[in-house]
């Protein structure tokens, strides 16, 4: 069998092992190491298993990942989620839809601090839906609302994804940061925007809450204040080039780490389940990229990836229906795989092909741009069916709402999403505009 169509094979037998419940990470270190056997024999792959986890494994770049983990998994304990949501609660509860409105804009200043879509959707869903429902909202605009909430984790910096595509791609990671917050900040107004016209198609599924006045709002903001000046001077200083990512990092952990050791409702076991947690996540997170590693050379020896880069310049086809075409590829992959694995399995593939297309930007706008246009088709596939693994996190919390009126929930969400891509992927200077301003 010669290399290009072990290559072929590689991809439809990988997705066999992951639908056989194969650990992604697993599979792909099995996979890669074996085709890589194949055509180079075995002596490379023992050479390889004897420095590319040391090499991977030490890496500072990665080093950034159990922080934001660990200043995520504080923020959790600390009770950082019940106070951001009080607070949104406060300013927008007395409109129409308020309470849900305030849920989505709970879920991006936790997501801003915790990094991961998964953890922001489990963690807001504990603490908004018994509210929502307590009020009455309709099942699926009180799910549907957390679920896709829950997605902002992802974009809004920092994010693991985020992190993980910056050193996939040798990419600036302050420089990502700042090209994913403005399309962060339209996620969060689209989904506040869907829930408004929601609830004056449907009245009924989005009651209003009583004028909470600004003294009382002032004593939920004394609450919440840490979090925010947390949120400033990590990302601030990123931006503003004070600390690198890593730095910044590792300043958010100490300082959420500070507000946890102060809150009332932290003491020993907490912490305890926060090492733990962190120590979990980080080690499946690298056990991932070690397998990907792996997959990832393999592929590079099949040759697969030029052959592919030939064939699409052989159809002389417009560069901005390649870039549809892969975004497309990733929404049907979404509704199939985890974000963490098609980010490992397709950006080998797909970014030296979309690198080499001329959109009038520089090499470096490009990946930039095609970063975030990924991260949020990526974000989308958490709230897709058949495998929305926000909706499935929500569903779990809503044991009594059916699975399907979760989905319904998340339509105006989807649509939202949808004309938000639209809109970034014409143009490409709404994500760059921070970048050319500040650098």
């Amino acid at each position: 069998m010669d290399r290009i169509t072990l290559g072929i094979f590689a991809f439809p037998l990988l997705f066999l092992l992951l639908s056989l419940r194969v650990p992604i990470g697993l599979a792909m270190l099995v996979l890669g190491s074996c085709g890589t056997a194949l055509i180079a024999g075995w002596i490379p792959i023992f050479s390889q298993l004897k420095t590319s986890a040391w090499h991977l494994f030490s890496n500072y770049s990665l080093s950034v990942i159990p922080l934001f983990l660990l200043m995520g998994n504080f923020a959790s304990k600390a009770g950082m989620s019940s106070a951001l949501f009080k607070f949104a609660g406060a300013c927008l509860g007395h409109r129409k839809g308020g309470v849900a409105m305030a849920a989505v804009g709970a879920c991006a200043g936790f997501g801003a601090i915790c990094g991961s879509s998964l953890a922001t959707a489990a963690t807001m869903g504990k603490v908004a839906l018994p509210e929502l429902r307590k009020m009455g909202y309709s099942n699926g605009l009180s799910t549907g609302s957390l679920a896709a909430g829950g997605t902002l984790g992802i974009l809004i910096p920092p994010s693991v994804i985020l992190i993980i595509y910056s050193i996939l791609t040798e990419q600036n990671i302050a420089k990502m940061f700042m090209a994913a917050f403005v399309p962060g900040v339209l996620a969060a107004i689209g989904y506040i925007i869907a829930i408004a016209v929601f609830v004056r198609v449907f009245p009924e599924s989005g009651p209003q809450k009583a004028f909470v006045n600004w003294k009382e709002r002032l004593i939920l903001f004394k609450r919440i204040w840490k979090v925010f000046l947390i949120f400033f001077l990590v990302i601030g200083g990123i931006y503003l080039g004070w600390f690198t990512p890593t730095e910044g990092a590792a300043v958010g952990a100490a300082g959420t780490g500070l507000i946890a050791f102060f809150s009332k409702d932290f003491g020993y076991y907490e912490l305890l389940d926060v090492i733990q947690e962190t120590a979990v996540t980080t080690a499946m997170i690298f056990l991932i990229l070690l397998g990907a590693e792996f997959f990832n050379s393999f592929i590079a020896l099949t040759r697969i990836t030029n052959l592919l880069a030939e064939t699409v310049r052989g159809y002389n086809l417009s560069p901005f229906i390649i870039v549809a075409v892969v975004l497309l590829v990733y929404l049907l992959l979404g509704c199939l795989m985890d974000s963490l694995a098609m980010i490992l399995l397709t950006i080998p593939v797909f970014f030296p092909i979309i690198i080499q297309l001329d959109f009038g930007l520089s090499v470096e706008e490009t990946a930039i741009w095609f970063g975030i246009l990924t991260l949020i088709v990526v974000e989308v596939g958490l709230i897709t069916p058949p495998v929305g693994l926000n909706v499935f996190i929500i569903n779990k919390l809503a044991n009594d709402v059916p699975i399907v009126e979760t989905f319904k929930g998340v339509l105006p969400f989807l649509i939202s999403d949808f004309l938000r891509i639209t809109l970034l992927f014409f143009f490409p200077g709404i994500t760059l505009v921070l970048v050319r301003v500040l650098y």
